[in-house]
């Protein structure tokens, strides 16, 4: 009761342990009843003690007071989460005491529930009386009370308190109902050494792009989605990210992949919808003024630009060495990251000899990864690279041998605005922290120069990016700390006694290991690199597909994807999808069955090429399952327009009869076959010399036959025309007879036969007769030009 009530009571330890122990044995049986008590039951138990009021601090100003700031203003909301109303209630502020070492800070963070040895008294005549607050129901609050007040006696981190204290139902007398403790650093004077302390300020986004882009002129690229355009809109968390940083004392560190991203935006864009749909993209202005003002922003800041796509150098060096050729993606990606600065920000020199594994967690594979693509300094973080028994925060920049350095964040500064920051009591908490964890470091060794560097998550949201920049801020204007460039951090004086030993695979985080791409990302990528490199060989506009798909497969490494492994797979698998089917648009035709009825003809093979652009270079080939059967000619070079088809002719030579398989297949000017192979059957019926020899005297035959008919015939018609003169001379027959009758001589009747029903001269036919307009048949061998049945 005395402890509720506000005042310390002071007892011997002994007496103290004593009680306790007695207390305990005391209330054993009531435990056991408490235990039995289901745990619903216990689960909605309202809370009591110092804990019955939820009590936030939403705002403390100055974050650091100074010398010329003659008051502190804390101010927040209490709530009253218990059961009953509380009367008789006030709010005070509660000076604790100064904190000795940077540890002590994180105590105080974890600590809950009041204490009446450790929160210290009330700040006298500074309370806000609240009359009575019902149970569910919340109140404001504003304390502004005098720095004297405070009796700031010297220079430190102060644990500073706000309380509600009041009576209830249940407890008649005063007691305190709940507490929120925060930190107030306070230092009267400039510090003779300031430490220089580097925050780094990330523009990284995920992957947004896909491979595929429109068949037009301009290649129109289609994003995933669109939350890009909802991260760079006013409000987004990169448009806050970088209105914030543009008057901050920051190094602005950038995935080039993020502007090569938003730069398509400017343009014509589509995004994916549902069922392999897409729409026409509309925030081409918003994308514009975010890369204007990015632009601005950094004219006054250090930029370094990460490899192309922001590549997982951990599951580099721990999966993907294992796949041949995973590691030669980060040398283009350090290359184009260059380019890609140059060409989206104009004017805009960025470095990129920095690599930052994730979370600054290295081992000796990482940093070898690291540094194999020129990238001489690597950001690491002292939880990784720790150190041995030193009282105080040393520089970061370490020697690590072959020329490199490893600069090494303050872990505690880096993680300091991690979490849910959208509550303003979050957000000034977090705050506080770092702010007093930075004159902690500062105080561990005031005669002392140390540079710091200060390496964020990734991607913070929007609220956490609004506390750290009100706490970067308040640092500048403290009197304890500078700002300073990265670069200049890695070229600061190292210290001799921190740790330069670059950490083994084994002390690597388990919890990050199990978060890394396997190395079954690895390999997809480099077969897909692999089969897009044997794309571009036919194209005669190669750079239309290597853009977009050279982009596409640094994106497959993303250190984006940790924490999504079902989206990096999709992802790999759209990517590769895509690409086999631009592939499948140049293909052979397949051939029906050919007939060849000659020694030599002509065989066409259609090639189909429905890409919008031309191929070239290629070669197509004909192979004879039989050669000593059918000789299928040369190969042949190709080049087919795009959208178009074209048909190649092989003039083909026949030895032997009968059916033989031939295989037509495309070839790159490399010699690798291209496409599925196409198998077509040429039937050989090839007309021998035996056989011509036998048809010709069969030929000879029926010429003699005619010739024989045709004489006989001849002489028949000769002795006809006798018999008719011995009869007379005809003139009465032709009168009685009148014109076209037979008179019975054998002259003919009108429709063109004589007497005996035969033909008349000149114009005999029989059934076997040639025709009068049929040539004689050849012995020679077919043309080349010579069709095949199909």
């Amino acid at each position: 009761m005395a402890e509720a009530a506000g005042f310390q009571v002071t007892e011997r330890p002994r007496g103290r342990w004593l009680r306790r122990a007695a207390a305990l044995v005391a209330g054993a049986p009531l435990l056991a009843g408490v235990l039995q008590v289901p745990a619903a039951q216990e689960a909605h138990a309202a809370p009591s003690g110092s804990r019955t009021v939820d009590v936030d601090i939403d705002s403390l100003t100055p974050p650091a007071p100074g010398k010329d700031d003659d008051a502190v203003t804390v101010s927040g909301s209490i709530t009253n989460e218990g059961r009953a109303t509380i009367t008789g209630g006030h709010i005070g502020l509660r000076r604790g005491p100064v904190l000795n070492n940077r540890s002590s800070i994180d105590d105080v963070a974890r600590r809950t529930g009041y204490s009446a040895g450790l929160d210290g008294q009330e700040v006298g005549g500074k309370a806000e009386k609240i009359k009575a607050l019902k149970p569910g129901v919340s109140q404001p609050f504003t304390l502004r009370v005098p720095v004297k007040k405070l009796r700031l006696s010297k220079d430190g981190v102060y644990q500073l308190g706000v309380s509600f204290s009041g009576r209830s139902r249940s407890a008649p007398y005063e007691q305190v109902l709940g507490i929120e403790r925060t930190f107030l650093p306070w230092q009267e004077a400039d510090a003779s050494k300031k430490t220089d302390l580097t925050y780094l300020w990330p523009l990284i986004s995920k992957t947004h792009l896909t491979a595929e882009t429109e068949g037009d002129e301009q290649q129109t690229p289609i994003f995933r989605d669109d939350k890009l355009a909802a991260e760079i809109a006013p409000g987004g968390r990169l448009q806050q990210l970088v209105a914030l940083g543009k008057d901050l004392p920051v190094t602005f560190v950038v995935d080039p992949d993020l502007l090569a991203s938003v730069d398509a935006m400017t343009g014509r864009y589509k995004v994916e919808g549902p069922h392999g749909t897409t729409r026409p993209g509309r925030n081409q202005d918003v994308a514009k003024q975010w890369l204007s003002d990015l632009e601005q922003a950094v004219q006054a800041h250090e930029v370094i630009a990460l490899p192309f796509g922001d590549p997982d150098i951990a599951s580099l060096a721990h999966q993907g060495k294992a796949v041949p050729s995973a590691l030669g993606h980060l040398g283009p990606a350090t290359e184009l990251a260059s380019k890609t600065v140059d060409t989206v920000l104009p004017g805009v020199k960025a470095r990129n000899d920095f690599a930052w594994p994730v979370d600054g967690a290295v081992d000796s594979s990482v940093v070898d990864v690291a540094t194999s693509a020129g990238a001489h300094n690597v950001i690491a973080r002292s939880d990784s690279m720790r150190e041995n028994g030193l009282s105080y925060t040393p520089t970061a920049a370490r020697p690590i041998g072959g020329g490199n350095t490893a600069v090494v964040a303050d872990a505690g500064l880096s993680t300091a605005f991690t979490g849910d920051l959208s509550k303003a009591g979050s957000a000034t908490l977090a705050v506080q922290n770092f702010l007093s964890q930075t004159l902690m470091i500062n105080l561990q060794d005031p005669s002392r120069q140390r540079s710091v560097v200060v390496a964020p998550q990734r991607m913070p949201t929007a609220s956490q990016a609004q506390a750290m920049a009100k706490a970067v801020r308040a640092l500048d204007d403290s009197g304890w700390a500078e700002a300073q460039d990265l670069s200049d951090a890695a070229k600061a004086k190292p210290d001799r006694s921190a740790t330069r030993q670059v950490p083994g695979p084994a002390s690597y985080p388990s919890s990050l290991r199990k978060h890394e791409l396997p190395a079954a990302a690895f390999r997809q990528a480099q077969e897909t690199r692999t089969a897009l490199d044997d794309f571009e060989v036919i194209l005669a506009e190669p750079w239309r597909v290597e853009t977009p798909f050279g982009n596409a497969i640094m994106r497959m490494m993303s250190t984006s994807w940790r924490g999504d492994a079902t989206g990096a797979k999709a992802f790999r698998k759209s990517v590769r999808s895509y690409l086999d089917g631009l592939t499948t648009k140049v293909h052979l035709i397949q051939k029906s069955d050919a007939t060849l009825s000659g020694r030599s003809a002509t065989i066409p093979v259609t090639v189909q090429n429905n890409l919008v652009r031309g191929v070239e270079g290629m070669t197509l080939r004909l192979t004879s399952s039989q050669p000593n059967r059918l000789d299928v000619g040369e190969p042949q070079t190709i080049d087919v327009e795009g959208g178009h088809s074209q048909s190649f002719k092989f003039d083909t030579t026949a030895h032997a009869n009968g059916p033989v398989q031939v295989t037509a297949q495309l070839y790159t000017a490399d010699g690798k076959r291209y496409g599925r192979a196409m198998t077509f059957e040429v039937n050989v019926t090839e007309i021998t010399a035996t056989v011509m020899l036998v048809i010709a005297g069969g030929v000879l035959l029926l010429v003699l036959a005619g010739v024989r008919i045709y004489l006989q015939r001849k002489r028949a018609a000769a002795r006809e025309d006798d018999d008719g003169t011995d009869g007379g001379d005809g003139t009465d027959g032709g009168t009685d007879g009148g014109a076209g009758s037979d008179d019975g001589d054998g002259t003919p009747d009108s429709d063109g036969t004589d007497q005996d029903g035969r033909p008349s001269d000149g114009e005999s036919e029989q059934p076997g007769d040639p025709a009068a307009d049929t040539g004689s048949e050849s012995t020679d061998a077919s043309g080349s030009g010579e069709k095949v049945d199909r």
